[in-house]
């Protein structure tokens, strides 16, 4: 990016309110996730739990999304500076598709994000013959 152009879309990492989201994100993350996985889930089935994951999902899409272009303006010239469009393509991509993943488990899985989390501690039931 010269200095006189504005920087493209794909560019997450790209100035002051790009660096303020960013630290946003992280805080918001810091503070509503443990919030979150401590309620009670009588008290966070339904609206709640979707209104949260809609928002985990999308703030951790953007988090890693502007997190990756910090490493793609840090590293990704030192290999080739050509690489540096398709690598901001490529991680606008995992963005997207965490962003569509996540979304999907918090409007569509039983429990969502927080029931998918718990899922991952809660014990396999045991088959009988």
């Amino acid at each position: 990016m010269s200095l006189n152009s504005k920087p493209s879309f794909l560019e997450g990492d790209a100035g002051a309110a790009a660096t303020h989201v960013h630290h946003a994100l992280t805080t918001f993350l810091a503070v509503a996730t443990p919030a979150v996985f401590l309620m009670p889930d009588s008290m966070s089935e339904g609206l709640v739990d979707k209104a949260f994951g809609v928002l985990v999902a999308a703030s951790v899409s953007a988090h890693s999304w502007v997190g990756l272009n910090y490493v793609v303006t840090d590293y990704v010239p030192k290999v080739s500076k050509s690489l540096v469009g398709p690598a901001r393509v490529v991680t606008a991509g995992i963005g997207a598709i965490s962003l569509l993943g996540l979304g999907k488990i918090a409007l569509t899985s039983e429990g969502g994000i927080k029931g998918l989390i718990k899922g991952l501690w809660r014990p396999k039931p045991k088959q009988t013959e």
